[in-house]
């Protein structure tokens, strides 16, 4: 039991700050709140109007990207660390959880993940207008990839 005795102190005085920490805030801070205090601030700019659109959920995808390939790192480490040991088994199994991984990889590119600036923009507006465009071929499903409307964008914003 006495070797425990360093962890439950430890444990007490964590405690303790976290409880100081809360009770000195509530009674030093100053509680006037005006206007100023509770407007959201920005490097300075202070908005006079709501967003114009919502968050897009592109930042969500991309968020998606690197939990998938950080989880998968995760995994891959102990496993390249025994993979001697794990056998055939172990093998299979890594094959399985990177096909999976692949799999959610083609998802997220396949929903538009990692398309971005003005090929995302020429892609919508021919998606809008119903016309084909650069990126559509003749068998559906294969994206040409190139610098098929770089320049047309840049002409029209110039």
């Amino acid at each position: 039991m006495e070797q425990y005795l360093p962890i439950f102190a430890l444990l007490v005085l964590a405690v303790l700050f976290a409880a100081i920490s809360f009770i000195a805030s509530r009674l030093l801070s100053p509680s006037l709140s005006t206007v100023e205090k509770s407007a959201p601030y920005e490097c300075g700019i202070i908005p006079n109007q709501e967003p114009s659109e919502r968050f897009p959920v592109k930042f969500y995808l991309v968020a998606m990207l690197f939990v998938i390939f950080d989880i998968e790192i995760i995994f891959l480490y102990p496993w390249a660390v025994e993979y001697m040991n794990l056998g055939a088994a172990g093998y299979f199994a890594i094959l399985l959880f990177s096909a999976l991984v692949f799999e959610s990889f083609i998802y997220l590119i396949s929903k538009g993940a990692l398309d971005w600036g003005p090929l995302q923009l020429n892609r919508n507006q021919s998606a809008i207008a119903g016309k084909p465009n650069a990126f559509s071929t003749a068998t559906a499903g294969v994206r040409i990839v190139g610098t098929e409307g770089r320049f047309e964008h840049a002409k029209e914003v110039a």
